[in-house]
């Protein structure tokens, strides 16, 4: 299988509280459990949050979208998203990379998150990236049937 080429043509949008639903509804596309529209319209409301989609295609369409949130010099990604049928065309690099220069403009120094250790094409992603692994949550998702994940704690100098 081949990878296709990466997009040429992604806009990079800024997200308010008022793209709460849209956020919701592809989250929950993508996630399980989903984070439903309280839950994001609350961490939108954060002073802090840093929330991008990116929109491409003809007519355009939001592909994917990042939610993070600032803490004195310190960011962190709390989740990361591409729609399956635009996966593998560099969108999220594309989301990450904007979250990063957000971040460093706020003058925050390092960007964290956590990853489930089984996700190998999002650690792929971060590695590529630069950020390094700082740890280890042993057991830190819980899936409906499914045994409990490890999450893996990374970490980028900005």
């Amino acid at each position: 299988m081949t990878t296709p080429p990466r997009l040429k043509h992604v806009s990079i949008l800024w997200v308010g509280t008022d793209g709460a639903e849209e956020l919701a509804r592809l989250h929950a596309r993508l996630f399980s459990p989903a984070w439903d529209m309280a839950s994001f319209k609350l961490l939108l409301d954060h002073p802090g949050s840093i929330a991008l989609t990116a929109r491409t295609g003809e007519p355009p369409e939001t592909a994917g979208f990042i939610l993070g949130r600032l803490v004195a010099d310190e960011a962190e990604i709390l989740t990361l998203g591409v729609c399956e049928s635009w996966q593998r065309r560099g969108i999220g690099r594309q989301l990450v990379e904007a979250l990063c220069r957000a971040a460093k403009k706020a003058e925050a120094r390092r960007l964290h998150l956590e990853v489930a250790a089984g996700n190998a094409i999002a650690i792929r992603l971060y590695k590529s990236l630069g950020f390094e692994d700082i740890g280890r949550r042993k057991g830190y998702y819980e899936r409906p049937g499914a045994a409990p994940e490890d999450a893996i704690n990374l970490s980028l100098a900005l």
